[in-house]
């Protein structure tokens, strides 16, 4: 449906070409923004964000592994953990509690990809950019050295929580599957945060707080499809 409108005769004062604002394309470089404390604030967010998000779901996976370890929980073993709908909500559950708590400070990224989309996008300069990724891969980094640091023993057994092909799958499918669902994902943040959906044709505003509980549905979906890879 078209979101920009034309209108003649007495109903053309009423009515504007557009009835949203498309906002002003984000500098490739700002260099006035590193002298501002909210560059700073915004990277800090991101880098507590990604590691409280990377913290609590490797420990949910390496707790889901060994839960379901025969040699060490037992012959029922199979059938304990949270399972991988569990690890799934772990995983979306965070997103949507992070989104909401640094979207008004640094956008809730969480995420280089979402972070390297908008930055194409023109949405934010090279520099936020680069300072965002930089923070987010610290904030990883620092989120499973936590795991490591109080769960040392399961974390060498369960190879930290890390992805596995399954049986019957190449690396081309993986590296496929890790593709589609990384563009799930940013398709999903630009899609949200669209400003074409405050137009009168539109349903949802960009400051509802559908646009986390989007992000909170999307997770657990690409985390159970890429499960089986």
């Amino acid at each position: 449906m078209a979101k920009d409108i034309e209108a003649s005769g007495p109903e053309a004062g009423e009515f504007s070409a557009k009835d949203y604002t498309d906002p002003p394309p984000a500098p490739l470089i700002d260099a006035e923004e590193l002298t501002k404390w909210s560059l700073y604030r915004a990277a800090i967010a991101e880098f507590i964000a990604t590691l409280l998000f990377l913290y609590i779901t490797v420990a949910t996976v390496i707790g889901y592994k060994h839960q379901t370890d025969a040699s060490a929980s037992g012959p029922d073993a199979a059938c304990g953990g949270v399972g991988v709908l569990g690890i799934a909500w772990a995983f979306g559950g965070m997103i949507f509690i992070l989104v909401y708590c640094t979207a008004g400070i640094s956008g809730g990224h969480i995420n280089p990809a979402v972070t390297f989309g908008l930055f194409l996008a023109r949405k934010v300069s090279l520099v936020r950019a680069l300072l965002y990724i930089v923070a987010q891969c610290l904030g990883a980094i620092c989120g499973v050295g936590l795991v490591k640091g109080f769960q040392s023993a399961y974390f060498v057994r369960y190879g930290g929580g890390a992805n596995e092909l399954s049986d019957g799958y190449s690396k081309g499918t993986g590296l496929a599957a890790e593709i589609i669902g990384t563009f799930v994902l940013v398709y999903t943040v630009f899609s949200a945060t669209d400003p074409k959906r405050n137009a009168r044709d539109s349903h949802v505003p960009v400051s509802s707080p559908e646009v986390p509980l989007q992000l909170d549905h999307v997770q657990p979906c690409c985390r159970l499809v890429l499960a089986d890879d």
